[in-house]
């Protein structure tokens, strides 16, 4: 297993930083399923006679062990390498599913619990975090691009595994195609079967093609002495263990907490969301499962094009400013849609599509902000620990959503009004992630790395895109 090592993924002269990207799109498109639960949820709903608050904790744990397990194994990604890591996130990710797939088949929820939220999202975190230090290296002059770059593709897992989870869907159960039609148990345990051979193979490719730069190496052309300085852009460095001592670590947490729950509690519940919306008064939708389906990959399209297109923005505009429109302009949006979501389809998708794309800005941005309050020093660590607000949100977003839905009726028979008390506490969350990051300012000198300290030539390296 010595191909595993980090000095086996050293690139050799010449070697082309584009190639880079795709690798890490290998790993960021299959760990992106996570997005795409809502297609089968029902059917799971349907399965083990449980509530959606039941199925929902599912995504929870996956997502809070994503953020536990970006947090702890954060340092060890960047001493390990990259490739290493994506290798062991694609043994935990395929083997939840097949452990997923065990509870499926066997009536057994807990082994759901286990496999997909606990095993699995052990494997979110390592890769969700593998490539994107990584990317930062290879593209010191664009942070931003870099990040959105890395990040892009787990916005847009779901674009792919949406429609190919429906297809396959209705590929195992012979009763597709009926009126009503919910798929079967042992149709979403054949799905998950056939989707962790799949991601196994596609992320080990992506492990075996990722490379790092070498010690000497920067972009031609790129001089770092003449970047212009900028008042929230800090050229000192800040440990990971003193990154979290300092308010503005806790004020970014808030942050990404309030966009990250304020988007993924509609992001669980999407595709039943909308035939809910468009529910006539004789509980039959104007949305089919098919649509609702197209409409998961839709969003999944605004949350990939939302990480690449507003982060490589903020690279222009500042951090600070881009946050101001995603919670800002977001909670405005989040209003309109509970208020007017329900008279028109157009509208609904657009008002969606928009606030899906500043959830996931919000995401690929938050490592760009990290590195400019507290420089390139261990920011892959530090990005790992403020993932933790990602565990915090998982839980807090389909909570919310869920528990109110719950006590509004029953799967199925939902209509928009039931939607609003949810919708209008993201609007709450959002204004108060928008106070949180105006008060974000320059981190205190007291907390930076001396230059005389053993990391201080790590540092200099790393500011040179040479580490």
């Amino acid at each position: 297993m010595s191909w595993l090592d980090r000095d086996r993924t050293i690139a050799p002269p010449g070697f082309n930083r584009w190639l880079i990207p795709p690798a890490a799109l290998a790993v960021h498109l299959c760990i992106g399923q996570v997005y795409a639960t809502s297609v089968y949820k029902t059917a799971l709903v349907e399965y083990f006679d449980a509530s959606l608050t039941q199925i929902g904790v599912i995504f929870s744990i996956a997502i809070v062990m994503l953020g536990l397990s970006a947090a702890v194994m954060g340092t060890w990604v960047d001493r390990n390498g990259p490739r290493k890591a994506m290798f062991v996130s694609a043994v935990f990710w395929a083997g939840g599913f097949l452990i997923g797939a065990l509870g499926i088949f066997t009536g057994q929820l807990w082994l759901l619990y286990l496999g997909y939220g606990v095993i699995g999202g052990i494997g979110l975190g390592i890769g969700y975090i593998s490539p994107v230090s990584t990317l930062m290296k290879w593209f010191p002059d664009r942070p931003g691009l870099a990040t959105g770059m890395a990040i892009m593709g787990f916005g847009g897992g779901a674009l792919v595994a949406s429609p190919l989870s429906s297809a396959l869907l209705g590929f195992f159960d012979p009763e597709s195609g009926t009126e009503g039609w919910v798929a079967s148990g042992d149709a979403v345990g054949k799905l998950f079967l056939t989707l962790g051979l799949v991601y196994l193979v596609y992320m080990l490719y992506g492990a075996w093609s990722i490379r790092v730069p070498a010690a000497d190496w920067k972009p031609e052309g790129f001089d770092p002495s003449k970047v212009k300085a900028k008042a929230m852009v800090t050229t000192n460095h800040v440990s990971a263990a003193n990154a979290i001592k300092t308010k503005q670590f806790w004020l970014v947490w808030v942050v990404l907490f309030c966009n990250v729950t304020a988007g993924i509690g509609i992001l669980e519940q999407a595709a039943p969301m909308i035939q809910d919306f468009f529910r006539q008064p004789d509980g039959v939708s104007l949305v089919s499962a098919a649509v609702a389906g197209g409409f998961v990959g839709l969003l999944s399209i605004g949350n990939m094009g939302g990480r690449f297109v507003w982060s490589a923005t903020s690279d222009l505009v500042g951090r600070k400013r881009i946050y101001m429109v995603y919670l800002g302009l977001g909670a405005t949006l989040y209003i309109l849609l509970s208020l007017f979501g329900g008279g028109s389809t157009f509208l609904y998708v657009a008002l969606a599509f928009i606030i899906i794309s500043f959830y996931g800005g919000g995401f690929a941005t938050a490592p760009a902000y990290l590195r400019d309050l507290f420089g390139t020093y261990q920011v892959g660590a530090i990005h790992g620990r403020l993932l933790t607000a990602w565990s915090a949100a998982g839980i807090a977003g389909p909570l919310i959503v869920n528990s109110f839905l719950d006590s509004q009726g029953t799967p199925g028979e939902l209509t928009a009004a039931a939607y609003q008390p949810a919708l209008l506490t993201m609007v709450g969350l959002l204004v108060v992630g928008f106070i949180a990051n105006l008060l974000v300012t320059p981190v205190s000198s007291r907390y930076h790395e001396p230059t005389s300290s053993p990391a201080a030539p790590q540092q200099t390296a790393t500011v040179n895109g040479e580490r």
